[in-house]
């Protein structure tokens, strides 16, 4: 009966929304983006090759201690010394040091599962106590580097799969409480007491509410190879160094979201798409068709509709329905949302009501904004006056409520007297898209940009340098709407002259994001040439 209600509730949830993840793969940078009923949510972008993602595991050395602060900063090869606090080395953080010092060279290494754990960290100890300057430590990623700061550390090790999360030193059994059925808290509690060794304990995620037992215990052994991998490695390494790294941040979203709600995943690189399609067949093999490879001649994300959104989404200024509009401020102490109802008061006679369904519109906008943007510390929204008792409590709990589907730590804060609502978010990664006030790279700042009528001599002077000094007879330009315009106009066009001319390929590629005259000029592989 249980695989049945499964089955019934994906089929439900399916049908209710179409949600597509969206990837788009170029030389610096891997975007994704997940949308719901064609409407972007959530946007995310990874550096290619930073090396640096929550979840990592490194062998890090301590560089600096803080009295002051409790704290230590740990050397792990970013550029900026990682910070670690006190009450973020664990409470088993004396048998994770006993195991690492075990590993060093000429020692015998200690497995976890077979060793006495050492007694517990106190919670109001000195940091002094525990780490000196030199010390090797086993550490994990728990915060990005954002802006000037370098990565946030803990000691207290965990390794998460798709429907449990693995927590070594430890023998305690957790569930997550989205797990309403005693008797599926029992079946998930059997299976881990079944499959754990000695030292280890799990927290077992709402996702494997209706798994099959095959399912959870494979994901359990699989988890803990993984750390005896992460030990392992660390007899041959030298500090700073990485000992186990977290998946790709695609393959983490989907691991994390993938519950039988995609509609499609699209992807417009081939070595991602067999990486993910990989991934998909080891947790969930018949979710494999979803995945599809995007090979259209328009950029996947303008295929989309994405480009558009993220442009007219991540505006200071942005629209609501009939007149009203948001108004996003970014400060270095916290995020100012202003909401307003244009000139749709002006037209209606109940005032209240009126300001009520504005500030409800407001709201679902303002909670899709917060994870697009992923806005954290504190947000200050100045809501439109409600005098109501009952209408400012509508509005807390919609909010709440709509509030509950982001996974960042949060806390919502009841209207004040003067109609502002105060939310509190972590962040643990840095902003996808910001707003940034920046030398203009094509008008160097001058507001004006080179004379167009120059531009077609520009672009055909390249594609000689590329065709007749470098012998390229294909050639990819990623150019914007207005030059790709221009490039086909007429007959013969542009294109067709150079073609025939240089006796070259070329396939111009219309992208949105690119400036108005600015050009890549990429080969069959998508590489830069220029």
């Amino acid at each position: 009966m249980r695989g049945a209600g499964a089955v019934t509730l994906k089929i439900y949830l399916v049908s209710c929304m179409n949600r597509e993840l969206v990837i788009n793969v170029n030389p610096t940078e891997i975007s994704i983006a997940l949308c719901e009923d064609k409407v972007l949510v959530e946007l995310n972008k990874e550096k290619c090759r930073t090396g640096f993602s929550v979840g990592d595991i490194y062998l890090g050395k301590v560089r600096k201690i803080m009295p002051g602060l409790n704290a230590a900063f740990v050397n792990i090869g970013h550029e900026k010394d990682a910070f670690i606090h006190y009450l973020d080395l664990g409470t088993q953080f004396t048998s994770l040091n006993k195991v690492v010092a075990s590993c060093q060279p000429g020692k015998r290494s200690i497995k976890v599962e077979t060793m006495k754990l050492e007694p517990a960290v106190e919670k109001a100890g000195k940091i002094t106590s525990y780490l000196e300057v030199g010390q090797t430590v086993m550490v994990q990623i728990a915060k990005e580097a954002i802006s000037t700061k370098g990565p946030r550390l803990t000691a207290d090790i965990s390794l998460a799969g798709r429907n449990v999360v693995l927590v070594p030193f430890s023998s305690k059994i957790f569930l997550s409480q989205k797990i309403r059925s005693n008797e599926e808290k029992k079946r998930l509690k059997k299976i881990a007491t079944g499959v754990l060794p000695k030292n280890f304990g799990v927290i077992i995620r709402t996702a494997a509410a209706g798994a099959k037992d095959a399912d959870i215990e494979q994901d359990i052994l699989s988890l803990v190879e993984k750390w005896r991998s992460a030990v392992k490695n660390i007899r041959k390494s030298t500090a700073p160094a990485l000992l186990l790294s977290e998946l790709s941040r695609a393959n983490t979203i989907i691991r994390d979201s993938l519950n039988g709600t995609f509609s499609q995943i699209v992807v417009d690189d081939e070595a991602m798409y067999e990486e993910i399609r990989d991934y998909i067949r080891v947790i969930e093999p018949e979710s494999e068709k979803l995945v599809k490879l995007y090979k259209g001649s328009v950029p996947i994300f303008d295929e989309f509709d994405i480009s558009k959104q993220i442009k007219s989404l991540f505006a200071k200024y942005v629209s609501l329905r009939r007149g009203a509009y948001l108004i996003i401020e970014r400060t270095e102490a916290m995020n100012v949302i202003d909401v307003n109802s244009g000139n749709r008061t002006k037209a209606e006679d109940d005032q209240e009501q009126t300001a009520l369904e504005v500030n409800l519109a407001a709201a679902k906008e303002i909670s899709r904004q917060l994870r697009l943007r992923d806005l954290g510390g504190i947000i200050i929204i100045d809501f439109i006056d409600l005098h109501k008792h009952a209408s400012r409590q509508q509005l807390y709990e919609e909010m709440t409520k709509l509030m509950s589907t982001d996974k960042a730590k949060h806390t919502v804060l009841p209207l004040t007297k003067f109609g502002l609502m105060q939310i509190t978010r972590q962040r643990v990664r840095p902003v996808a898209v910001q707003e940034v006030k920046d030398v203009c790279p094509t008008c160097g700042g001058t507001g004006k940009i080179e004379p167009t009528v120059l531009l077609d001599k520009k672009i055909e002077n390249q594609i000689s340098l590329l065709t007749e000094d470098r012998g390229h007879r294909y050639l990819k330009l990623v150019v914007s709407p207005y030059v790709s315009a221009f490039l086909h106009r007429g007959f013969p066009s542009l294109r067709m002259r150079w073609m025939m001319r240089y006796r070259v390929w070329l396939n111009i590629v219309s992208d949105q994001s690119e400036g108005i005259v600015d050009v890549k000029y990429r080969d069959r592989r998508n590489k830069d040439l220029i």
